[in-house]
């Protein structure tokens, strides 16, 4: 074998390999969505995201054919005490070699004018896109049975007074 072959022999299985390994360096755990209730027009999905990468990456996008409209959204206290959900455009930051939680209560992606009724068991397919790590297809279960302080708090769709 030559040198040029050899070389080339490498360079393809790089390139091979390369993928895969990027790929690994986003994980996502536990996801799952629900709606508040059967009849609901937006529903939430939630999920421990981990960068085993070396450097920070961003979750920026949400996409699904679930719903009209996907957002990144959080939860935050408004100088009168009353908990707001918002939209975060820029994301959510996802720390090398650490991990970020979307939760109830907290961020989460939203699903906005959903095209069908989420019953428990369904399967609600998801891409989520990082600038690094690029797109994540998820497959993500209903679960309308989880309990609230799983994911550490409750979900809700508008204004209310911070018990």
């Amino acid at each position: 074998m030559s040198f040029k072959t050899i070389t080339m022999a490498a360079v393809a299985a790089f390139a091979l390999a390369a993928p895969a390994f990027a790929e690994g360096m986003i994980v996502i755990t536990d996801p799952y969505a629900r709606v508040s209730a059967k009849m609901s027009k937006s529903g939430a999905a939630f999920m421990q995201i981990e960068n085993h990468g070396d450097e920070d990456d961003q979750l920026i996008d949400a996409r699904s054919d679930v719903s009209k409209k996907v957002e990144l959204h959080t939860h935050k206290e408004n100088a009168d005490g009353v908990m707001q959900m918002l939209h975060i455009p820029e994301g959510f930051t996802i720390p090398a070699h650490g991990k970020h939680m979307l939760m109830r209560g907290g961020d989460h992606v939203m699903f906005m004018g959903l095209n069908e009724t989420l019953e428990h068991g369904d399967v609600v397919n998801v891409v989520l896109v990082f600038e690094k790590a690029g797109e994540v297809p998820v497959e993500i279960p209903v679960d309308l049975e989880r309990k609230p302080m799983h994911g550490g708090g409750h979900m809700n769709h508008g204004n209310m007074k911070k018990n």
